[in-house]
């Protein structure tokens, strides 16, 4: 069967979360209830070869649990990290696993016989959160989601925006202090060497070498691998008063590329998520609010909402089985129309 022959008026759609440790497949109905999922540790040392392998293993055994066969599924969609080539289906470079040039859309077309979608793993939680979670309803939603890096997202009229052929929307690395510090890409003062984790922790790192962290001197040390995003949140509620200013000033930094992008096509919702996010959506959420106010003309300081994701783990999972469906039931429409 080939993938274009295949109906997209079936009920069961695939979505998968391709990361740096972890893949997460899961079967959903039209409605996208879980019908059945599977988890497993990526292992992307062992190559493109034997890693493809393991994802088409993860989706039959979760279809296996919803009582399907791949048959019966209308689209897989696939959230994937690095540069990607969304035509093609081909992950162009995914450093952490290893990858290159890896044809993911191919091989699993093959595999299970249906269209396969592929997406940046950020655009594709930001469209899980507009679909279902903290920007349902919206018309326009723009995703800032701090982790090791800034990843980054938006929704337009219900179409994720993306470049002519590959994924777009670098929020981390739009230029929020010139001359500031370098960043991994080679430019100076990206919101990512500002704002991220993992610059955060850094900084906190500083802070309790100096002795202004106590508290979390004694729960992390001044090791930058044990200062995590839980950690940063214990040491506030310890009374660390530094730890909370080096946050608060990360939270001015994403005010003032997230005003930039207020400016260039107005959200109704900013999304903010990402463990750092998570764990202290209470801090962060109004600190953003009022940074993004700060940074954008009178008349849009009241024309948008900033809110903390919703799904979690499920925003990416969900939302590129949803985008898939929108994909190809797009390109279906298209077909009919041509052929009329």
């Amino acid at each position: 069967m080939s993938a274009d022959s295949v109906e997209t008026t079936s009920r069961y759609w695939a979505g998968f979360d391709l990361g740096g440790t972890k893949m997460l497949a899961k079967i959903y109905d039209s409605q996208y209830k879980t019908l059945g999922k599977k988890r497993r540790k990526t292992k992307g040392h062992t190559g493109v070869e034997m890693g493809l392998e393991r994802m088409v293993q993860t989706i039959y055994q979760a279809l296996e649990e919803a009582g399907l066969t791949p048959n019966e599924l209308a689209g897989i969609g696939v959230g994937c990290p690095g540069p990607l080539d969304l035509e093609a289906g081909i992950i162009f470079e995914a450093p952490n696993l290893g990858w290159y040039n890896a044809p993911v859309k191919d091989v699993l077309e093959k595999e299970f016989g249906c269209p396969v979608v592929i997406c940046n793993d950020v655009d594709a939680g930001v469209y899980g959160e507009y679909r279902f979670g903290a920007a349902r309803g919206a018309q326009s939603v723009l995703g800032i989601f701090p982790g090791t890096g800034i990843g980054g997202g938006a929704v337009y009229r219900g179409q994720l925006i993306q470049g002519s052929k590959s994924s777009c929307m670098e929020i981390g690395h739009i230029k929020v202090l010139p001359e500031g510090p370098e960043c991994g890409c080679g430019q100076h003062g990206c919101l990512e060497v500002l704002a991220s984790r993992l610059a955060i922790s850094a900084a906190a790192a500083q802070a309790a070498y100096r002795g202004d962290a106590p508290t979390l001197r004694s729960l992390a040390g001044t090791d930058l691998s044990n200062i995590r995003s839980g950690i940063l949140a214990s040491a506030i509620k310890g009374g660390d008063e530094s730890v909370k200013n080096i946050i608060q000033r990360a939270a001015e930094y994403i005010g003032i590329a997230a005003g930039n992008l207020v400016h260039t096509f107005s959200p109704e919702i900013i999304v903010l998520g990402g463990g750092l996010v998570e764990a202290m959506p209470e801090l962060i959420v109004p600190a953003v609010t009022e940074a993004t106010r700060k940074n954008v003309m009178p008349t849009f300081k009241d024309s948008f909402k900033v809110v903390a994701a919703q799904l979690g783990d499920d925003s990416s999972v969900m939302g590129v089985a949803a985008w898939a469906q929108n994909v190809i039931q797009q390109n279906s429409s298209m077909r009919i129309e041509t052929q009329v």
